[in-house]
């Protein structure tokens, strides 16, 4: 099912084909990385080909609001849909970091 949708709010252009998500800010004409790889990803990973399951439940206005303004989405479904994808994709990089803490030899020349 192939749908596209362009929704322009104040500054923004949202454009949103086939499930592939690109997010342009109209005053500089770039698309917003982090959402459209996010989604891109997830789309990749097989994450967004059948969408059978519903959610639904009672957030805070400002919470949606705020979270629509940094990411570009206009949309609820496309927002929490993004929203489970970063957490699906997310690759766990802060405990990873602390896990190696201390592993680098303390004299090791970093050539500055």
């Amino acid at each position: 099912m192939t749908r596209e949708t362009i929704k322009e709010t104040g500054r923004e252009q949202r454009t949103a084909s086939s499930g592939t998500y690109k997010v342009r800010n109209a005053d500089t004409g770039r698309f917003r990385s982090v959402t459209v790889e996010v989604m891109n990803k997830a789309k990749a990973s097989g994450l967004l080909d059948e969408k059978g399951s519903r959610i639904s439940g009672r957030v805070s206005s400002a919470l949606v609001e705020q979270a629509k303004r940094r990411t570009g989405i206009t949309e609820n479904t496309q927002l929490i849909e993004f929203a489970l994808a970063s957490l699906a994709l997310e690759d766990n990089f802060p405990e990873v970091f602390k896990s190696v803490k201390g592993t680098v030899d303390p004299d090791i020349k970093l050539g500055f």
